[in-house]
């Protein structure tokens, strides 16, 4: 952006050049502002205000850097980690399945796996447990536990073939992923 831009953009990465000036609302994977920026801003990865840019407002964002100069007047709030993950698993009743990240797992552009902590509500049908005590259930574990395959559903023998458990995820700086997001299991007959 070169002039003065005014309205709501959503762009994959945003320039915005000494003199250009955007008021409005933003929402960007990256942005580098060397002119002004006035308004709501989300930008999932980093914002860059160089020596001559002006960030003024309400901004998101994933990680930030600030040169010497440059002048930033918001409020700034951490981007909350997602769940993602097909968020189904299959397990043989009163067996054991490892929970992987193509099951469950968090995403977060400004912290790592091992500041993100799942927390598990709800479980029917079995428990949630670490692969080197899977009788015993866990209420918390860590994305680098899922990575390493050290996350369980345990499935407790009864009948039916449907089990689940809720899970929320959290960052080291606070921020959730918001309303619990159910992994469904289905149980297959021995």
């Amino acid at each position: 952006v070169y002039g003065y831009v005014e309205g709501n953009i959503a762009a994959q990465n945003l320039r915005v050049h000494e003199g250009g000036r955007i008021a409005g609302k933003l929402k960007a994977d990256t942005a580098e502002v060397r002119g002004t920026l006035q308004g709501e801003a989300i930008v999932k990865r980093l914002i860059k205000i160089t020596s001559t840019g002006v960030v003024e407002g309400d901004i998101r964002y994933g990680s930030i850097s600030l040169e010497a100069g440059g002048d930033l007047s918001a409020e700034l709030r951490n981007i909350p980690p997602e769940i993602a993950g097909d968020l189904e698993l299959v397990v043989s009743r009163g067996q054991s399945v490892v929970v992987t990240v193509m099951d469950l797992m968090a995403i977060d552009p400004d912290h790592g796996a091992d500041a993100l902590t799942f927390t598990v509500t709800s479980p029917t049908g079995g428990w949630v447990a670490m692969s080197d005590a899977p009788r015993e259930a866990v209420t918390s574990f860590k994305q680098t536990d899922i990575e390493a395959g050290r996350v369980l559903f345990v499935h407790d023998g009864s009948a039916g073939y449907r089990a689940s458990f809720d899970v929320v995820v959290v960052d080291g700086a606070g921020a959730a992923s918001g309303a619990a997001q159910t992994v469904k299991v289905a149980v297959l007959a021995k």
